[in-house]
């Protein structure tokens, strides 16, 4: 199956600066009042940032960025690129530049502050503080990057070498047998993600006493239509059991109330039969 044209490969890499620094004197200390036999019983780690809050927010939002980035792709190799669906490349670069100038401007605001939050944090950390622990602002700033990178899927091994036609031969082989194997592992993330979202709604469904009540939420239902939406683009190879089940989920949704859902016992029990029937219908 050719996803060339259906699919491009795409490598996201954010980068912060840790703030975080290991403290010899202090771990020496901690070690012999503890009475540790061993100098790498303990470790004090020092919060270069203590007091702060903006370096933490901007490792929050890079972290927030890398969720989104996976639930709009496929894994492809173990780490780095991974495949996004052409039908969301648009939709994808759009976010993608907003996230990224958001990202830049708390960092270029991070930038300057440094000086100020330097002294916050030494208000902070009493005996802890050693202005020798800070680099320079623009070492600094070197610790913080937002880069991703595109490329084509290459649907098979273009080997231009000059070696024995057997050996090459045997390079393409190995090179097609790895293409296939990474695809049929991609293709397995949106089975389990709709497993998932099946199998965790049917389980919530079973439950019926006032307790649970309380924690029924529109996210319920929104989470399990926007999983339906999704998924049409993440099926690159167009398996058409993804599309059947994918498409039994949202008719089994169509009309359904959350309110009726959490008020109603007979409304769950039949919502969650047409559940278990998508999870029985298919090999998982």
């Amino acid at each position: 199956m050719s996803i060339t044209s259906s699919a491009v490969l795409v490598e996201m890499n954010i980068s912060v600066w840790t703030a975080n620094r290991l403290d010899k004197a202090a771990t020496t200390d901690l070690i012999a009042r503890n009475h540790a036999t061993v100098a790498d019983a303990a470790q004090v780690r020092k919060n270069l940032m203590a007091g702060t809050t903006l370096r933490k927010s901007i490792a929050d939002y890079a972290a927030g960025c890398r969720l989104w980035h996976n639930t709009h792709t496929l894994p492809w190799a173990d780490k780095g690129p991974r495949v996004l669906p052409t039908s969301l490349f648009m939709d994808y670069k759009q976010e993608l530049n907003i996230r990224r100038e958001t990202f830049l401007k708390s960092v270029a605001e991070f930038r300057d502050k440094y000086p100020a939050l330097v002294k916050i944090a030494a208000n902070y950390m009493g005996t802890l503080h050693d202005p020798a622990d800070y680099p320079p602002v623009d070492e600094v700033m070197g610790k913080f990057g937002f880069k991703v990178v595109f490329s084509p899927v290459p649907e098979s091994g273009d080997f231009r070498l000059d070696i024995p036609q057997q050996e090459l031969e045997d390079m393409r082989r190995t090179y097609d047998d790895a293409f296939d194997t990474r695809l049929a592992e991609a293709m397995r993330t949106p089975w389990e993600q709709l497993h998932k979202m099946l199998a965790g709604m049917s389980a919530k469904l079973a439950e019926g006493d006032e307790e649970t009540k309380k924690r029924w939420h529109d996210t319920f239902l929104t989470n399990a239509l926007e999983l339906c939406g999704m998924l049409t683009h993440l099926n690159i190879t167009n398996d058409v059991k993804l599309e059947a089940a994918r498409r039994q989920l949202e008719v089994a949704l169509i009309g359904a109330d959350i309110d009726d859902i959490k008020e109603n016992e007979d409304t769950r029990a039949g919502l969650k039969a047409k559940l278990d029937t998508i999870l029985k219908g298919y090999e998982w």
